[in-house]
């Protein structure tokens, strides 16, 4: 596919998922391939042609929306906020559990891909914070809407290159290690669902001590989606809770009941009173 054509296709069709065109410019290349095998599968030529059948079949758009999704991670990604959260948010959001009386920060990771996300703060909060608050447990719901991506996340295993980041400590403490890949062990998947949901039509029940939502809403979703997706998401947020983005987003402007705790790596805290909400309802 040329690349011109594959642009032009792109910003026709992305406003009618409700996605922008700016977050697929780094990454159009991924999207092209899946759909040249796509073109392959319904015998069409070219995306002139693909355009035209998706004129006249509205059921593709659904197909057309899962070759949109660039689901890019691995353990320890960003590892300056993985230490900021080891060093400063996460032991903070257990002092202030404590002294409420809690015994449980409550995650959620939002667009979880295959599992990464999770695991990381999972075996970072075992390994090296849950000594310093064995009264306070962690428990993480990871979402995503791939249900081939969370299927791997079930099964916990994983290729060397997913682990580059990680210290080789942490692989050697929580992982077994199989041919051709790495599982992390039992005893570090525990406390970790896995649900398949999509952020643009529902959302877990809160509230939630931790959202992390990187690299997803507020880098694909156009920007009136974001301020729908955001407004729920704090909804589910309890107060004083912690929204982590990715280090390049930006929120949409004028948000209220938010306040940066270190902008340059994405961090956000809940201010004001809990929603009455709750989080109950998508």
């Amino acid at each position: 596919m040329r690349d011109d054509d594959g642009v032009r296709f792109l910003q026709w069709c992305l406003p009618r998922l409700r996605l922008r065109w700016p977050g697929f410019r780094k990454v159009r290349k991924q999207v092209y391939k899946r759909i040249e095998r796509r073109l392959k599968e319904l015998r069409l030529a070219d995306v002139s042609e693909y355009r035209a059948y998706l004129d006249g079949h509205d059921q593709e758009w659904s197909a057309l929306d899962g070759l949109c999704r660039i689901p890019i991670s691995r353990f320890y990604r960003d590892r300056a906020l993985i230490e900021f959260l080891e060093r400063e948010g996460l032991p903070e959001l257990a002092r202030e559990a404590c002294a409420r009386g809690e015994d449980r920060i409550r995650c959620w990771s939002a667009g979880c891909a295959s599992g990464e996300e999770p695991y990381t703060l999972a075996i970072l909060w075992q390994v090296q914070l849950a000594p310093r608050f064995p009264g306070v447990s962690l428990e993480i719901l990871a979402t995503d809407v791939d249900h081939v991506g969370l299927e791997r996340a079930r099964k916990g295993c994983y290729s060397p290159s997913s682990l580059k980041d990680l210290p080789k400590a942490l692989i050697d403490r929580a992982f077994t290690r199989l041919e051709g890949g790495l599982c992390v062990k039992a005893e570090y998947r525990e406390g970790v669902g896995l649900l398949e949901q999509d952020l643009r039509v529902t959302m877990p029940v809160g509230p939630f001590h931790l959202i992390l939502c990187r690299n997803v809403v507020f880098t694909y979703f156009d920007e009136a989606l974001q301020g729908e997706v955001l407004e729920k998401m704090l909804a589910r947020l309890g107060q004083g809770g912690m929204l982590v983005i990715g280090g390049g987003e930006t929120l949409p402007s004028a948000v209220a009941r938010i306040e940066p705790w270190s902008r340059k790596l994405g961090v956000y805290r809940r201010s004001g009173q809990p929603s009455s909400a709750g989080g109950a309802h998508p």
